[in-house]
Parts: structure tokens; sequence; C-alpha cells
């Protein structure tokens, strides 16, 4: 019942968008915009400039609501959008500088299973501190699930660069994690 109500206030809202209704746009910012935020900061580490990718997206959105044809999630349809622009903002401002030099990643460290709980804000903050390049593909590979060759042909790399940057972001994410392990148990490490 409940998900067939969403799914009415969803429909009505597009359709609201599709006649360029303000109040339907903003409904639909105001219900999505905080959940595309987080999408816009896993890419663009500064607040500021993930907002204005928030609203350059919004801005696509609402352009290009006509294309949208209702055979997939239309929350998923605007994350593309914002991940396709937060991209494109990387490649306009940032340098997104890409190593690959197979002889400069480190070797993968192997950690048991953690003996804490890692909270989702915890791991968040470990992947925004990612190098760019490492960033952008463990955020495209792991959280979105785009595969090896999508991820070469969105951001202008190899599939092989992109396996290496997704393998160098994991390693360097299991050494952050290890180093989380050591500090907050400091006495069970030196036994």
């Amino acid at each position: 019942m409940q998900f067939q109500i969403y799914r009415a206030r969803e429909t009505e809202l597009i359709e609201g968008c599709r006649r360029n209704d303000p109040s339907a746009q903003k409904a639909l910012y105001d219900q999505l915009a905080p959940k595309m935020m987080a999408v816009c900061l896993r890419y663009v580490k500064d607040r500021m400039e993930a907002e204005d990718v928030l609203v350059t997206s919004f801005l696509k959105v609402f352009d290009r609501i006509v294309q949208f044809k209702a055979t997939g999630s239309f929350e998923g349809w605007i994350r593309k959008i914002v991940v396709n622009e937060s991209l494109t903002f990387l490649r306009k401002h940032k340098n997104m500088y890409l190593e690959t030099d197979l002889e400069a990643a480190e070797k993968e460290i192997e950690i048991q299973a953690a003996s804490h709980a890692l909270e989702a804000d915890d791991l968040l903050k470990l992947v925004a501190e990612l190098p760019t390049g490492y960033r952008i593909v463990f955020n495209l590979y792991a959280v979105e699930g785009y595969s090896h060759k999508e991820i070469a042909e969105q951001i202008g790399i190899t599939e092989g660069t992109s396996k290496s940057q997704l393998s160098r972001a994991r390693s360097l994410l299991q050494s952050k994690i290890a180093m989380m392990e050591r500090n907050a148990y400091p006495k069970q490490n030196k036994l």
C-alpha cells in the first residue's frame, strides 16, 4: 500500500515536471536532493562545488525529464545524471589524475575480519580520503555498480587501469581500516 502511494506521488511529480510546474519541480528537488547530494559528495569533495554539481544535475533532470521512459527506477535515472555531472565537473575543474604505473602500486594488505563494526559513515569518510582517481573508480564500481568496461568508457581510461585503480583503492582502504583497528584496540594488538 505504501509503495503504491509513493509510486502515485512519483508519477504525479514526474508529470508536473514535464509540464514545467515549479511546485512539482520544487517538491521533487526537496524529496531527492539530500540523497543526490550524498552522491555528489562521493565524487566532489568540496561541499560548495558539490552543491553546484547538484543544482546543475537537477537542471538537467528538469530539462530532460521528457526522456524518462518509466522502464526503470526514476531515482536511478536521476542518480545516473548526478554521477555523470559529477564526473563532468571533475574532468573540467579538477586534476583527475589516474595512476597507471603498476610498479607504483602498493601490495595489497590482507586484513582479517574487523573485530568491531565499521559504521557506514566511517567507511564513507575513508572513501572520501582516497586520491581522486581511486575514489572515482571505487565509487563507480562498488557503489554505483558499473562494470570496468563502463568505467573505462565513462572516464576515458582502459579497463586495466580501472581494475588497477579499484585494486589500489581497496588496498588503501584496507590499510586505513587496519590502522583504525590498531588505534581502537591498541592493547590487543601488542599481545
